[in-house]
């Protein structure tokens, strides 16, 4: 139902241009509506569009982390799309809420390397991330303004059949989705779909089994739980650390799942850097041992040691954005199917 990408992209929007395009989608269509969900900390805006009018309620959004900037692209792409006509049929089966950057304050202070990108160097020098405590992701209800303008447009769109949050990861050693758990064992259709997609474009599955940490189970190669805000609590306590455990609220998952419902909730993870090497069942190895090596290797360039010295050799090399994207819109292809074919 969701209509393939006919081109795709191969560097990240300037932000200052999003929301040109935002609206130029919006006036192209009578479908789609153009809002501000309210204002950051910093006094940016946070922009959405609504979308649609079906029985089925979808809310989309990405940008949780700051460091993570692929899934703002492919909402992007996807809020055009939805403009076209090819996208009619979509529109009368679900009304969407898509909110390409949730988090634009955490955007502007990683431009530096995003405008860089696909440098390594300038994303390990220059990569930013909000500290636990103060992540958007784990900040429903109301840890901060942000969270309370999608709080109250997620409840506005309430029951929900589907909500996803774009994520990815610096680095890892293959594709990965969180599926929670409500939903692990009866979403066979999008797993097997996006390992298919994965395959389809060069990349196996992140096999990492966590054993529960931070509410990360694993479903089978490739998929665990969606963590969850109690696990995150008791995963800082373990750690002596009450205050920030404190700090800790629900995943907008679990608030989507608060709202009533039945909603499917999926998380994306794509790497930005695609660690190769050896790897066990359960144990991505060469992925653990560059994440030793990583602050290490960062100390070395902020020193001043030339990047063609302290890079050489690494089994490392950046997964284009154009794949990360189109993986992502498969996933959102494969989720909305998903939740048509179990909803009958």
């Amino acid at each position: 139902m969701l209509p393939a990408l006919s081109t795709l992209p191969d560097t990240f929007t300037d932000p200052s241009l999003r929301r040109e395009r935002m609206e130029l989608a919006a006036n192209a269509s009578a479908a789609l509506e153009l809002i501000k969900l309210g204002s950051t900390e910093e006094g940016r805006p946070i922009d959405a569009v609504r979308a649609g009018h079906g029985p089925r309620c979808v809310t989309l959004i990405a940008g949780s982390h700051a460091d993570e900037p692929v899934g703002t692209e492919t909402l992007l792409m996807l809020v055009e799309a939805l403009a076209t006509g090819e996208c009619d049929s979509l529109l009368q089966e679900y009304a969407f809420l898509i909110c390409p950057q949730v988090n634009p304050d955490g955007e502007a202070r990683n431009q530096d390397w995003i405008r860089q990108w696909p440098s390594l160097a300038a994303y390990l020098l220059g990569v930013r991330r909000e500290l636990p405590g103060r992540d958007m992701e784990f900040g429903y209800p109301d840890l901060r303004p942000e969270n309370r303008a999608l709080a109250e447009a997620m409840a506005s769109m309430a029951p929900l059949s589907l909500h996803m949050s774009l994520h990815g990861m610096g680095f890892s050693s293959g594709a990965m989705l969180l599926i929670d758990k409500y939903w692990g064992f009866r979403a066979e259709l999008l797993r097997e779909g996006f390992r298919r997609a994965a395959l389809d474009n060069g990349l196996s599955m992140h096999d990492h089994n966590r054993m529960g940490e931070k509410g990360f189970f694993q479903i089978e190669a490739g998929y665990t739980t969606t963590p969850e805000g109690a696990a995150m609590r008791t995963y800082f306590h373990s750690r002596d650390d009450p205050d920030t455990a404190s700090r800790f609220r629900d995943s907008s998952m679990e608030f989507a799942r608060s709202l009533g419902g039945d909603p499917l909730c999926v998380v994306t993870e794509l790497p930005l850097f695609l660690v190769e090497g050896p790897s066990k069942p359960g144990v991505p190895e060469a992925y653990l041992a560059f994440s030793r090596r990583r602050p290490t290797l960062v100390a070395r360039l902020n020193e001043g040691e030339p990047e063609s010295r302290v890079l050489a050799d690494l089994p490392i090399r950046p997964l284009s954005l154009a794949t990360a994207v189109a993986l992502q819109w498969s996933a959102i292809a494969l989720s909305l199917e998903q939740v048509l074919q179990q909803r009958g």
